[in-house]
């Protein structure tokens, strides 16, 4: 099973509601063992390069499914999507191991980050 990063999308005049909390426990109540990392909200974002036009960075969670298809469904249920926000899902893959021997071998280091 593969992890896949939702980042949540706000449109530009959302301002979540009383109820948005609990919208967003239930969802992610839901999702159950799927959910590897809750996430956080983003109250501030800024964009450097190309984003996605009226929308701005609202969180992200990463979740666990067996394909890309898979994960698209589940962000489907995602209760920003009732507000015109969007989520933006891709696969995740590790580097760590990789990034690991990459520093062992780098002068003056001891392989720790």
């Amino acid at each position: 099973m593969s992890a896949y990063l939702f980042t949540f999308r706000s449109p530009d005049h959302y301002a979540p509601g009383s109820g948005t909390f609990e919208e967003w426990c239930r969802w992610q109540l839901e999702l159950g063992a799927r959910l590897k990392d809750r996430g956080n909200p983003a109250f501030a974002a800024a964009t450097v390069g190309a984003g996605a036009a009226s929308t701005t960075l609202g969180g992200y969670s990463v979740i666990r499914a067996t394909s890309l298809d898979a994960a698209v469904g589940i962000a489907r249920g995602c209760p920003l999507l009732r507000h015109g926000g969007g989520v933006e899902v891709g696969e995740l893959a590790s580097h760590d191991e990789r990034f690991d021997r990459w520093l062992a071998g780098q002068p003056g280091t001891d392989g720790r980050p």
